[in-house]
């Protein structure tokens, strides 16, 4: 029997739900029912042959095939979506934006001003890490990008968004997780789960043996870092908004008294001359209260 062809829409599905590793938040996020996403994931099982998630009552992880069809599959989507752009500019040209976004951020109500601005406009979103940010615009990967403070902003142009508190995540049962707030000096003695560039309050103040096990270990998906939370490996500091959207009974989330706030900006290279990403730009700033979840207290 000939092997089934790969079903795109499927793999798109799998993507969410791989990059979430929450079948809620993939559903919300792909805007169908959870049932019905649960039901196509396991389609694509049986179609590839393969087991591509374990799914128990602490969650959802992947295998070692999901993990593989993860870095592939965001590829051959991207790929795919360049064709149907490539297929669209055949019949007539395309105003195309692609946006760096990063988790918690939300480049909707901006992207849908944009494209309703004339035909054929569309904008490209493109989930982008803290770590990067700066440099998918620098490598001309992305037009501008939904940027979080702090991070290099060297020979980038910016525009403000807004700002939102960051808080202190730490395992449900840690005493510190019982105090109405907490501060860096509580957890300068404790193993920081990110990169600490984005932390350098918290860099200031820790020990010599603390700052390298954080440069030498720190963890880049929000999932993996609140997994080692829980697990009290560490603690993490997130920006209130992500902090929320991902709320689990294992974690308590802390407001930190001095930490400074977030600051959301549009960054891009003011160097290259481009009208459709300055008219995107406009867009964004004039949607800037949609940027973070509205549910999201600050």
């Amino acid at each position: 029997m000939a092997p089934a062809d790969l079903d795109m829409r499927k793999l798109r599905y799998f993507v969410a739900v791989a990059e979430e590793l929450n079948f809620g938040r993939a559903a919300a996020r792909l805007h169908i029912a959870q049932p019905v996403l649960s039901r196509q994931i396991r389609a694509l099982e049986h179609e590839l042959g393969v087991t591509l998630l374990h799914r128990d009552s602490r969650g959802t992880t992947l295998t070692a095939a999901g993990s593989r069809l993860l870095e592939d599959g965001r590829f051959l989507l991207t790929e795919a979506q360049a064709l149907r752009h490539r297929l669209s500019r055949a019949d007539g040209p395309d105003v195309v934006v692609t946006v760096g976004v990063l988790p918690g951020l939300f480049a909707t109500a901006a992207a849908r001003a944009f494209e309703a601005a004339g035909p054929g406009r569309r904008v490209v979103i493109v989930p982008v890490t803290w770590a990067e940010q700066a440099e998918v615009v620098r490598r001309g990967d992305v037009q501008l990008v939904y940027a979080r403070s702090p991070f290099d902003l060297a020979e980038l142009a910016t525009a403000p968004l807004l700002e939102e508190p960051r808080d202190v995540v730490l395992p449900a049962d840690d005493p510190l997780a019982k105090r109405p707030s907490v501060s860096l000096a509580d957890l300068a003695s404790r193993r920081l789960l990110q990169n600490p560039a984005s932390v350098p309050e918290w860099y200031a103040l820790a020990s010599p043996q603390r700052r390298r096990e954080a440069v030498q270990s720190s963890v880049t998906g929000v999932e993996q870092k609140l997994e080692l939370v829980a697990a009290r490996a560490g603690f993490a500091v997130l920006p209130r908004s992500t902090a929320m959207a991902y709320r689990r009974p294992d974690l308590r989330v802390a407001p930190a008294d001095d930490l400074a706030p977030s600051q959301v900006v549009l960054a891009w290279d003011g160097a290259i001359a481009d009208a459709a990403r300055d008219e995107f730009i406009a867009a964004a700033v004039a949607c800037a209260g949609q940027t973070i979840d509205p549910a999201s207290p600050a």
